[in-house]
């Protein structure tokens, strides 16, 4: 849908390289997250989101879940935003 954005728990995935899905850098990853991690994490920014049962197309046989959040900004900004959020909850 227009204004929406997906998020895995995987972008977040500090033991991932860029290529197995991470985007953001190392330093602002953390180990391990999970759909429950990542929701926490939105809620915290103050976002209007939903969660779905959906796995990340590359890693298929992990059924992670993922969010999409209402946002009309670039993607980079808002992986900034719940990365900061991710790493203080952690």
């Amino acid at each position: 849908m227009k204004g929406e954005r997906i998020l895995y728990p995987c972008y977040f995935n500090a033991a991932l390289k860029r290529a197995e899905g991470r985007r953001i850098p190392r330093a602002r990853a953390v180990k391990d997250p999970t759909l429950m991690d990542l929701e926490k994490a939105v809620k915290r920014a103050g976002l209007s989101f939903r969660v779905e049962q959906k796995h990340y197309p590359s890693r298929w046989w992990q059924k992670e879940g993922r969010i999409v959040i209402q946002w009309k900004e670039s993607k980079e900004k808002l992986l900034k935003k719940v990365a900061t959020q991710m790493a203080a909850g952690k």
